[in-house]
C-alpha cells in the first residue's frame, strides 16, 4: 500500500483544507488517460466506487484501482517552495 512521507502529508493538508471545500476532499491519484504509464494527482470531493482509501495524519488519498497496483510498494513524498509543490514517489524505505 502506498506511504505517505511527512513533507507529503503536509503539503496535502494545505492542498485540501482551502476555503471552500468539503471535509471529505482529499488527493486523488489515478492514471492518465492516455494510458502511457503516467500518474495525475487531483484535489477530490471524495473517493470514486472502487478507489483505495488511505489516511494519515488527518489527511486523505484516494488511488484508483489501477493506480494502486503500481504504487503498492511506493512511498509519496513533496517538496513544497515559492513555486508551489512538487510531488514524487519513491521506495518505501525497508
Amino acid at each position: 500500500m502506498l506511504t505517505l512521507t511527512n513533507p507529503a502529508v503536509e503539503a496535502i493538508r494545505t492542498l485540501i483544507t482551502q476555503p471552500g471545500l468539503p471535509s471529505e476532499t482529499g488527493l486523488r491519484i489515478a492514471p492518465e488517460e492516455a494510458d502511457t504509464g503516467s500518474l495525475t494527482l487531483s484535489v477530490s470531493d471524495g473517493p470514486q466506487i472502487g478507489d483505495e482509501v488511505i489516511e494519515a495524519e488527518g489527511v486523505r488519498v484516494f488511488v484508483q484501482s489501477d493506480a494502486a497496483v503500481m504504487l503498492d510498494d511506493k512511498a509519496l513524498d513533496a517538496e513544497v517552495d515559492d513555486q508551489g509543490v512538487t510531488f514524487r514517489l519513491g521506495m518505501q524505505p525497508e
